[in-house]
């Protein structure tokens, strides 16, 4: 099959995992991304996505990497710096070693250089999927912090030892003091070389400002393009480990970035975005790959007449349990002597649910798919790479029992838990979104005038729209309720029919033109076929969309034009006044019917249709721009002033005041932007 194709197949693929995962909040999108992969090759049998080993290091790791080096937690790796190095060191040892030797006596075929690479490939820790996972349930703070930083780490020493691993196998030759200083000399090398081409590229960066050079996308793409520069160096000039660099790499840039973001704020923005693009086309690729290979390796497994679906999947088990296993004992011997013997008062006495939370945050993924995936076909000799189906099939299914497992335990054991000092008060960021939006709503109605109503209403109109998107799904799933449904159907109907009532006064007043009435009673009876939903209204509205459209292209409206603008100008008229009769019907109904939120919705359509008839003269005033940016700029600073609130308050966190902040300035570049567009 055509890699072009393949890759726009996995991308599109990409996209229907997002929308899956809307729905399906409980199923982790990294699980959703697998399934995918499975029923593409199952409908594909011909698709194939392969790769030399050193590019695929360079595509995946390479990018992923550098980027957990920018989000370079510094405050938490310090303050949790002896958990997190001994996970990410000691830890990836212990799991190496013991996992190596229980594998290879678990399933004797791999041999123990295979198995030590199996087993160092396993230790690396997945953040991403623990991330999905936290979005739903309560995880403590200190067990993501403690995931987040050690993954960082932990990433670089399992890719160095699986690399050295899997090299002892394609050479046959393996000597432990030899290991030792090439390891060493990897990674001393590694992040000298990171800390030094960093530096280089930001020097370059800075003199290329001085040389008067300002373009954002220049500097963007130049940002972008430094883990692959860094990297390919790195590895093919100085054969040092190049994922150490990475990562060494990515912290130099977060600390340079603190110093000079205020600087560069545009390149900022637009880098950030950017790379939230990459990391979510690489990570989910990454899955996709796995769903991908799982139907592919098993059938080169049940190839051999000794294999066994029941055994293989039973290795897939056991393995992930020690894997698991390993990490619950090193963390609660861990959590034990830090007790002990730290001076510290903040640690707190070890437990066993705690440590359940460690163990099971321990998930697998994207670093340890890319590395498997990344074992050669054949060996220096020629010979094919012992048993790498089946090394590729025990990796992806680990992978998958350790999604699995947080994906069903996590929850269980997060009933009822939380930090210490984190109380109910505090809102959701959903919540706390909502309330700013509300907050600028209110401030819109305050400040509209007589002038300015056809821009408060279209803001209002806007800012209602972003309640809508963020609205609680239980809260969204009762509004489309039938008892609602039903009630808000009644209460347009009602307003419609104060509607005809007025035109029919009016024709029998004072009299309608035929031509303008007719049309009146047409769009009167699409409006009520609307509010039915019907097939029926939707063909009508198609049929009169072409109609129109036909005559435009007839030029017949054209003819008699000066006519035809008269009455357009009188039904203008009278269907704003049949607005506004509604629109007063309502008000009166609004004190007095139960169903007073309801009938306040129609209200806000018919201010909204009223504000859009009046919108035409208002765009030919050369203050609307002006004053729609004026309330704009308003609206803004009392959502930062809300934000402040709350903040103040304690019903929301410093992260979430950040984030919420964050959400405002979009609002406001989306403006500007457009401004100057």
């Amino acid at each position: 099959m055509d890699l072009l194709f393949i890759v726009l197949l996995l991308l599109f693929c990409l996209l229907i995992s997002n929308v899956v995962s809307h729905y399906t909040p409980y199923i982790p999108t990294a699980l959703i991304q697998v399934a995918l992969g499975v029923i593409l090759i199952l409908i594909f049998e011909d698709i194939s996505f392969e790769i030399e080993t050193e590019w695929f290091l360079l595509l995946f790791i390479a990018p992923l990497l550098y980027n957990d080096g920018r989000h370079f937690p510094r405050e938490e790796l310090w303050r949790m710096r002896g958990p997190i190095l001994g996970n990410a060191i000691i830890l990836v040892l212990l799991t190496t070693i013991g996992g190596g030797y229980f594998i290879h006596w678990l399933v004797p075929p791999i041999p123990l250089t295979a198995a030590f690479a199996l087993a160092a490939i396993l230790s690396p820790t997945d953040p991403v999927a623990v991330n999905g996972i936290a979005k739903r349930i309560h995880i403590p703070e200190k067990v993501l912090n403690l995931v987040r930083g050690e993954s960082l780490i932990n990433d670089a020493s399992g890719l160095v030892a699986f690399n050295y691993a899997v090299a002892a196998v394609v050479t046959g030759y393996f000597s432990w003091q030899e290991a030792i200083l090439d390891f060493s000399y990897k990674f001393v090398a590694g992040a000298i070389l990171g800390l030094v081409l960093a530096l280089l590229i930001i020097g370059i960066r800075y003199l290329l400002r001085k040389q008067g050079i300002s373009d954002v996308t220049f500097f963007t793409l130049l940002h972008v393009l430094t883990p692959f520069l860094i990297f390919i160096i790195t590895e093919d000039i100085f054969h040092a480990s190049g994922v150490i660099a990475v990562v060494v790499g990515g912290i130099v840039h977060s600390l340079v970035r603190e110093r000079t973001e205020t600087l560069i704020a545009e390149e900022q923005v637009l880098t950030e975005n950017i790379w939230t693009i990459i990391l979510f086309v690489l990570n989910g690729i990454v899955f996709l790959l796995l769903g991908l290979n799982i139907p592919t390796s098993m059938k080169g497994i049940l190839e051999d007449p000794d294999s066994a679906l029941w055994r293989i999947l039973a290795y897939v088990i056991l393995i992930g349990l020690v894997i698991l296993g390993i990490r619950f004992v090193w963390s609660y011997l861990f959590a034990v002597y830090e007790h002990r013997f730290s001076k510290s008062e903040e640690i707190a006495e070890p437990n066993l649910k705690t440590t359940l939370f460690v163990s099971l945050t321990g998930v697998r993924g994207t670093v340890t798919m890319v590395g498997v995936l990344s074992i050669p076909f054949v060996l220096e000799n020629g010979d094919d790479f012992p048993n790498r189906s089946l090394i590729l099939f025990l990796a992806a299914g680990t992978i998958l029992f350790t999604l699995l497992a947080a994906t069903i335990f996590l929850p269980l054991l997060s009933r009822g838990m939380m930090d210490e000092g984190e109380g109910d008060e505090e809102m959701n960021l959903e919540e706390a979104r909502k309330r700013v939006l509300l907050a600028s709503i209110k401030k819109i109605k305050d400040e509209m005038t007589e002038e300015n109503e056809p821009v408060a209403y279209e803001l209002m109109d806007e800012y209602r729209l972003r309640i809508n998107l963020i609205e609680p799904s239980n809260k969204l799933l009762d509004q489309k309720s039938k008892k609602y449904q039903r009630k808000l159907k009644e209460v347009r109907i009602m307003a419609l029919k104060e509607e005809r009532k007025y035109v029919e006064a009016v024709k029998e007043r004072q009299g309608i033109d035929q031509e303008v009435y007719e049309a009146f009673g047409k769009s009167l009876d699409r409006r009520e076929e609307a509010i039915e939903k019907t097939f029926r209204a939707f063909t009508i509205y198609l049929q009169g969309k072409l109609i129109r459209a036909w005559k435009r292209f007839r030029g017949h409206y054209l003819k008699d034009e000066e006519t035809r603008l008269i009455k357009i100008q009188e039904g203008k008229n009278i269907q704003l006044e049949a607005l506004q009769a509604a629109l007063q019907k309502l008000e009166e109904v609004a004190g007095k019917d139960d169903r007073k939120d309801i009938v306040q919705t129609v209200i806000w359509e018919y201010n909204r249709m009223i504000s859009g008839l009046k919108k035409p003269e208002a765009l030919f005033n050369e203050n609307y721009e002006l004053q729609k940016e004026e309330l704009r700029i308003i609206v803004m600073d009392m959502g930062r002033a809300e934000i402040f609130k709350m903040y103040g308050d304690g019903q929301i966190t410093r992260e979430q005041a950040k984030e919420l902040r964050r959400y405002v300035n979009y609002l406001e570049s989306v403006t500007l932007h457009a401004q100057i567009e």
